[in-house]
């Protein structure tokens, strides 16, 4: 399972960097080849260095983009679950020297951008056949979609104002007006046959709303003190963590259609929303939201010009102060204490597409080359404040950065068609190594497969970064024979696969977040038995369930549709990360569970 001697690739030297090392499974119709310093030459490799620049080399063979997988959960602990859709299947890597991998995606990789904009309700209706027994997302009650007008000028007349007509969702009865259990009177039947040992179901919430036909993406949630605020339609709902009171809600404009994944340390969040409330609205506009009060604050409509920065993908970032909006051929900067613009298109054929939230600016920049058939990619660093790139690692030509798995440490997913590698490189934008090895089938989700519109670089589900080991998780082998599956583990410095557990029949286990050193996941719940929380020490072993759920809440857990998974002080939320349905009945999907001790 180790890595053969001497494999560790020199900066600058020959070889394919981001192909297998020896003995690895061979990607589809690609010959066996003779073995480089780290990998082999030939058909992935132009000879001229690891990626053409004499800077560093690193990858793995894989697919196209980030794989839809059923077991999934992000870094920062922002979402769980797996699209209904069947994946195809490929071969098992031979243990121990395959590089992860995962079936090619139809779609590609971003960056040249995935193109959805308003065709996206095409991929809601398909998910609205399998939604109609899923969880879904609180939001205000108000206009259904069905009413819409366009407003002159990109901007509707009406400002954002806190919404009068919030569905509460938790009756003083045990049942609504329409004869249906309220999320009051179902927590406290969980509550009342919860075993020994078992978390409270703290609260839940239903979606109460009636959505436009396939349904609405889910923003959030995010958490500001003991505030819980997730977004959705025209809404922003600011929730007590304690015990799910609304504390406040915002109606928006218009509709919501992107967001960052994390606030400002200040909890603030900006909101991508549409420019009207006609059925052609367009995503272009920002809107500045206090999370601690629930007050709208700036709004400023930004331009997107020619079709590709029309129809490409947003991914959205705050980065101390400042929020990006990415898309194929640009980002867009603001302050997000006043919407001043920072940064638009900066000097030079590279150009910025998405960022990485958090303290440390990383983003994925695309350059433009004379050919039409590739754009050059390249990982940089970039001060927030002012745009300036502070360094640039160049990508070997042919691959491209689909996603951000952490920005601290540096790990990076790229592609190329039918292949998949994911690189490590120094917080000085050095090659530090590639990952490899381990069970394979990884299972990992992000934005552009779970949500129509939005498709944040920093959003996949499955992976966790600690400050030397990156943790991924894997599909199940069998879900018809009911088969759990893997948590693996890899050494960043040296890119071999350490250690793997395995989660209970039935019940995934999905990396959330590292904290203190140690891996947080989610068990998945199963049938008579509830998920929750479980800790697992760096070096591996046994975990410890940290917030066990309830069994009785097993089949409320169940019917989340791609649930979010956060952990934060103490109690466990569950959302989902879309909501639609027929009638009536995404009206009753519960859209919030908390439990805690």
């Amino acid at each position: 399972m180790s890595q053969p001697p001497g494999q560790q690739p020199p900066q600058g030297g020959f070889g394919a960097p981001y192909d297998p090392p020896p003995g690895a499974y061979p990607p589809p119709a690609a010959p066996p080849q003779p073995a480089g310093p780290y990998g082999r030459p030939g058909p992935y490799d132009t000879g001229s260095g690891p990626y053409d620049t004499g800077s560093g080399p690193y990858g793995q063979p894989g697919s196209y983009g980030s794989q839809p997988g059923p077991y999934n959960q992000p870094a920062q602990g922002y979402g769980y679950g797996y699209p209904p859709q069947q994946q195809p299947q490929h071969p098992q890597q031979q243990q121990g020297y395959g590089p992860p991998t995962l079936p090619p995606r139809p779609d590609g990789p971003r960056g040249g951008g995935r193109f959805r904009g308003r065709t996206g309700m095409i991929v809601g209706g398909l998910l609205a056949v399998v939604l109609l027994a899923g969880g879904g997302i609180w939001l205000a009650t108000g206009d259904d979609g069905g009413g819409k007008t366009t407003a002159h000028g990109g901007h509707t007349s009406a400002p954002p104002a806190p919404s009068p007509t919030v569905d509460q969702g938790d009756g003083k009865g045990d049942t609504d007006d329409d004869g249906t259990v309220t999320p009051r009177a179902e927590a406290a039947a969980i509550n009342a046959t919860r075993k020994p040992g078992e978390a409270k179901a703290l609260w839940l919430r239903k979606s109460g709303v009636d959505l436009p036909e396939g349904g609405e993406d889910f923003y959030g949630p995010w958490f500001a003190g003991d505030t819980v605020v997730t977004a959705m339609y025209h809404t922003v709902t600011g929730y007590s963590a304690t015990d799910g009171t609304v504390e406040w809600t915002l109606r928006l404009p218009t509709d919501a259609c992107a967001a960052p994944t994390r606030p400002t340390a200040d909890g603030k969040i900006v909101l991508g929303i549409e420019d009207s409330t006609s059925d052609d609205a367009f995503c272009d506009n920002l809107q500045m939201v206090d999370l601690t009060t629930g007050k709208a604050g700036w709004r400023k409509q930004y331009a997107r010009d020619g079709a590709w920065d029309g129809l490409s993908d947003l991914a959205m970032a705050i980065n101390s102060d400042t929020v990006t909006v990415g898309r194929t051929s640009r980002t867009d900067a603001f302050r997000v204490s006043d919407g001043k613009v920072l940064f638009g298109k900066l000097p030079g054929k590279c150009q910025p597409f998405g960022f990485a939230s958090g303290p440390v600016a990383i983003a994925a920049a695309s350059c433009q080359t004379a050919a039409d058939d590739h754009k050059e990619h390249q990982v940089q660093r970039i001060d927030p404040a002012t745009g300036k790139v502070q360094w640039t690692y160049k990508v070997k030509k042919g691959w491209q950065v689909a996603q951000i798995y952490s920005a601290d440490p540096i790990v990076i997913s790229l592609t190329q068609p039918k292949k998949w590698a994911i690189l490590v490189l120094n917080a000085n934008g050095t090659y530090r190594t590639q990952l490899f090895g381990g069970p394979g089938e990884y299972a990992v989700s992000c934005d552009k497969d779970r949500r129509v519109q939005g498709a944040n670089l920093d959003s996949c589900t499955g992976v966790a970064a600690g400050a030397n080991t990156f943790y991924m998780a894997t599909k199940a082998v069998d879900l018809k024979a009911g088969d759990g599956n893997k948590v693996a583990a890899f050494d960043l410095s040296t890119g071999k696969a350490t250690w793997t557990v395995t989660s209970p029949k039935e019940q995934p286990l999905t990396p959330l977040r590292t904290d203190g050193g140690k891996l947080l996941m989610y068990l998945g719940a199963a049938k008579n038995k509830g998920g929750g929380i479980a800790s697992l020490p760096a070096t591996g072993g046994t975990w410890d369930m940290v917030v066990r759920h309830p069994a009785s809440a097993s089949a409320l857990e169940r019917g989340f549709f791609e649930p979010n998974i956060s952990y934060v002080d103490g109690r466990s939320f569950l959302t989902s990360s879309r909501i639609s349905g027929s009638d009536d009945e995404e009206i009753e999907t519960r859209s919030i569970a908390a439990f805690g001790n």
